[in-house]
């Protein structure tokens, strides 16, 4: 016979056949058969208690991000449930796998308005990959099979499994078979080769060809294929936001980074190039400014495995759907060996004009306050070569994604496509739960943090040892850039008035340290990366500080400014 059990005994021995090893979450009364089945699993499957269930899910992102596997994260009804919400959007714009699981009021109750009696299915069917209520003990194994294949295969995503507080509580059998695939759902495409051979000959008959590079390429394990194409077609390349660290910055090709405030070379000469060739990126509007002048004057290749992509925001002469691994080996075998010596030296020099007019500015600072360039500069003096740089949302976030160096693939994790503050502190935690013995260094701006500040305490529970570094200027910082670029200086509801947040960390638990002469950051900085244990940093910096270079809503990549 069978082995007969609790719906909720089969949610948790669900997870453990997917190697589900921990998870997040925060009980309530609706999930709470679950919760009662965790305790005699302990030992098999870690979970995590963070203050809040958007906590909950960005660390589920967090870890899901820096591991390659899905993350995992429980909640309650109602309330519980539409807290996920906001982490749900996020993981679906960036493409990131998720098994979320909320509890529901048992199925004789739905439709009656019952306590805690959310319609989550309706409301995250827009911010999921998919979603599904399940109503009776039967249907448990299969859904959650279902869901962690969908959340991983194909371009990954969030998947949602709502079940009602009587399938918990039923008795069925336990037998769970993965899921491997079914009818509807196609995530492998075969590559054509006659569309390999037209995108090659455009490739070689291209005299200033020029490759855009995103999270496709992390998220196809395709970084080793990348540099051998690199190598080979000795083409300039550069990468969005999510697509930083799938190519070492030291590479010789790599040109900087894209978007409104990426590097000034990669956005100007992008309506200079003659073949442009994009690989796992979805030319996000941050990335193409204005669409109706935007490398007009280039063949544009793409190499995409979602086929909802292709052609949504630029038209692809060449679209070679599938996965970019396997499609960029293929071109890389039928190109020819070339180097673009002249065109590759348009960079430079427009690299050098960066570096006089801007960083030499965010670096090496000549004004008596800090900037938010020189700490991040100086991180990188001390950090590891793998170490994974957390951001939130905000001014901080363009400056660390600017400066920091990049060595390794997963290294990166920001909220790109939907920019949630908030993202970062849980994120960061979720990332370094993942593996205790790596940096994962957390840096926030004052207005984000306080937004899931809460989740300093399940730091503080659990012990992981991330280093968090606050830039504080007291203003939300991006908006108030705006303000002062394009609303005459009107500072509208920017500035903030900040608690003391060395106490606040102390009041944790947490070793925390304030620096706001220049003189103490160097010792600083390294202090925090050789403690043992997690560390707040708070830096004071300029409060009116810009970030440049940047592309104005609904201007040209080629009116990139620099001031």
């Amino acid at each position: 016979m069978k082995d007969m059990m609790r719906g909720a005994d089969i949610v948790v021995r669900s997870l453990i056949a997917e190697q589900a090893d921990l998870i997040f979450g925060y009980p309530g009364g609706a999930i709470m058969p679950v919760y009662d089945a965790l305790y005699d699993y302990h030992e098999q499957i870690k979970h995590v208690l963070t203050r809040h269930e958007q906590g909950a899910i960005h660390a589920a992102q967090g870890y899901a991000r820096v591991s390659g596997r899905v993350g995992v994260c429980l909640a309650t009804s109602g309330p519980g449930a539409t807290n996920l919400i906001t982490g749900l959007a996020d993981a679906q714009i960036d493409s990131t796998p998720l098994v979320c699981i909320t509890g529901q009021v048992a199925a004789h109750l739905l439709g009656t308005d019952a306590f805690q009696e959310t319609d989550v299915v309706g409301i995250s069917m827009p911010g999921t990959k998919w979603n599904i209520q399940v109503r009776t003990v039967e249907e448990i194994a299969p859904a959650i099979a279902k869901g962690f294949y969908i959340a991983r295969s194909g371009r990954p995503g969030p998947v949602l499994i709502d079940i009602t507080k009587n399938a918990q509580v039923d008795f069925g059998e336990f037998n769970y078979s993965p899921c491997l695939g079914f009818r509807s759902y196609k995530t492998h495409h075969p590559i054509e080769k006659t569309i390999i051979q037209e995108a090659a000959e455009l490739i070689n008959k291209a005299e200033r060809p020029y490759l855009l590079f995103g999270q496709g390429v992390v998220l196809g394990k395709a970084e080793s294929e990348l540099k051998f194409f690199l190598d080979k077609s000795g083409i300039p390349a550069a990468s969005t936001l999510l697509g930083s660290g799938a190519l070492p910055q030291e590479h010789p090709n790599y040109v900087g980074k894209l978007g409104m405030h990426g590097n000034y070379a990669p956005n100007l000469l992008t309506n200079q190039c003659d073949v442009l060739i994009a690989v796992g990126m979805r030319f996000d509007d941050r990335v193409t400014g204005d669409l109706k002048r935007y490398a007009k004057q280039a063949k544009v290749i793409h190499l995409e495995l979602d086929p909802a992509e292709i052609n949504k925001n630029v038209r692809a002469h060449v679209a070679v759907q599938g996965d970019c691994r396997e499609s960029l080996s293929m071109i890389t075998e039928a190109i020819q060996a070339k180097s673009h010596p002249e065109w590759m030296a348009k960079f430079r020099e427009l690299e050098e004009l960066e570096r006089s007019s801007v960083v030499q500015h965010d670096i090496t600072p000549t004004k008596t306050g800090l900037t938010m360039g020189e700490v991040i500069h100086q991180i990188n003096q001390y950090k590891a070569d793998d170490a994974v740089l957390v951001t939130d949302v905000g001014q901080h976030q363009m400056i660390a994604w600017r400066y920091f160096n990049y060595k390794k693939p997963r290294t990166q994790i920001t909220s790109g496509g939907l920019g949630t503050m908030g993202f970062a502190l849980p994120a960061a935690l979720g990332a370094q739960l993942y593996d205790y013995s790596r940096q994962v260094i957390c840096v926030v701006g004052d207005g984000g943090i306080q937004m899931t500040i809460q989740e300093l305490g399940t730091i503080m529970q659990t012990k992981a040892p991330v280093k968090i570094v606050l830039l504080n200027n007291n203003y939300l910082g991006m908006v108030r850039q705006w303000q002062q670029m394009f609303f005459d200086k009107r500072y509208s509801f920017t500035e903030l008035d900040n608690p003391d947040f060395v106490k606040l960390a102390d009041a944790y638990g947490i070793k925390a340290q304030k620096v706001s002469d220049r003189a103490d950051l160097k010792e600083a900085v390294e202090d925090m990366l050789i403690h043992d244990g997690p560390f707040f940093l708070e830096v004071v910096v300029e409060k009116e500080d810009n970030v440049f270079p940047m592309i104005a809503t609904g201007c040209s990549v080629e009116e990139v400014r620099l001031s």
